[in-house]
């Protein structure tokens, strides 16, 4: 079964070759220093090979992941554009303030409990912006609701 993860198999050939070569972890300090020296030579040049065999799996894992990095930024993207078009398809039906209930009225992004029962008490409405003319709403705060709600 091959590696999922580089690192993974770096380490666990480095391991493996260091435990096959007497890297000298658990060998006594009686060898010369030129023994010492061949050893490290013989550990790198293992870990060397290990790696030589190793690096087409590993970019093999690097392609794959690369390729579900791209996927999932295309999904995410679909996913933004779904909530944008929902966003946008919300706003084209909007709530009547002659017939809504408090609830739907507090649906409405910025309508609080009590701009609710306001707007339901100031009922009937001929258009839209006599929310400010009967002073339900301020102007600022009509101008954050207007394309949300009409008159019929």
């Amino acid at each position: 079964m091959p590696f999922r993860s580089p690192t993974l198999l770096v380490f666990s050939c480095v391991l493996a070759l260091s435990a096959s070569a007497g890297c000298g972890w658990l060998q006594s300090d009686n060898r010369t220093e030129e023994q010492k020296r061949e050893d490290a030579q013989k550990t790198r040049d293992e870990v060397a090979k290990a790696t030589e065999r190793a690096k087409p799996e590993i970019q093999e894992a690097g392609r794959e992941l690369k390729d579900a990095a791209k996927t999932a930024a295309e999904q995410a993207r679909a996913a933004a554009q779904g909530v944008k078009d929902g966003w946008e398809r919300g706003r084209s039906r909007k709530v009547d303030l002659n017939t809504a209930s408090q609830g739907e009225l507090m649906a409405i992004p910025g309508i609080t409990r009590r701009d609710a029962h306001r707007i339901v008490a100031g009922r009937p409405y001929g258009s839209v912006h006599d929310l400010v003319g009967k002073g339900v709403l301020s102007e600022d705060r009509y101008a954050e609701i207007r394309d949300w709600v009409g008159v019929s």
